[in-house]
């Protein structure tokens, strides 16, 4: 079991945060996902027939996390929120990057509610996990980047467990040592929102829609919801 814990000085900068945490058990990652994948074309195709268009920085919901950045020191056109950086790319590109089909399903539903969203293979997680203001002394090693060691700028808000960082600038980016590959059968998914009161169903429907495309590959699957009023989850 794990907990996830929302630092109170994290609950009490960002009132009206709301996290909801997607775990999956059980995981058949090598198996073809087809839902994810007619997700992930029919959003392709939206964008192509110009009926639908990616969050981009003149959403709220994105110039919510831009504002948050720049609360903790964080430029964020430079480092971007990970939904404002994916749905830039699937603008300019066209396509969604195809990496797994675990990754698949949370890149497609994040992109489709412009909320950002992770994931973490709880097999490789050590204890508990914390989202609280980094001290400076912590090390992280970026998704993609085994041999590269950095440490986040005191104040930098983060994901953490026992043994280090497991995602920088909030959800900018995600550690290497926890990523989800076709191998994890033990997963937990955030999805974030800072608007709670306006957007807080949209997160909820999100994270339906995630939910539903892992039960279909997995033994078990459950949502929680984390924010001030219930900070403290185990999953």
């Amino acid at each position: 079991m794990t907990d996830f814990r929302l630092a109170p000085a994290i609950a009490g900068a960002f009132p009206d945060t709301l996290i909801a945490l997607v775990t999956a058990t059980g995981v058949c990652g090598h198996d073809p996902w087809p839902r994810t994948t007619a997700a992930l074309e029919d959003l392709e195709q939206q964008l192509a027939d110009g009926t639908w268009q990616p969050a981009d920085e003149t959403d709220p919901r994105i110039e919510a996390w831009h504002a948050a950045y720049r609360s903790f020191g964080t430029n964020p056109r430079r480092i971007r929120p990970s939904v404002d950086a994916l749905g830039r790319r699937f603008a300019k590109k066209g396509t969604l990057p195809r990496i797994n089909p675990v990754v698949d399903s949370y890149n497609g539903v994040s992109v489709q509610h412009g909320l950002p969203a992770g994931a973490f293979d709880l097999d490789h997680v050590t204890g508990d996990i914390d989202i609280r203001h980094a001290d400076g002394t912590e090390s992280f090693t970026p998704l993609g980047e085994p041999d590269t060691v950095e440490n986040p700028k005191p104040g930098e808000i983060i994901y953490a467990d026992t043994t280090g960082v497991l995602t920088r600038h909030w959800n900018h980016r995600d550690a290497h040592r926890t990523r989800v590959t076709e191998d994890s059968t033990h997963v937990a998914f955030v999805l974030e929102t800072l608007r709670a009161p306006d957007d807080g169903h949209l997160l909820k429907a999100a994270a339906e829609e995630l939910q539903g495309l892992l039960a279909l590959h997995a033994e078990q699957t459950a949502v929680y919801y984390l924010g001030p009023a219930q900070s403290r989850v185990t999953v």
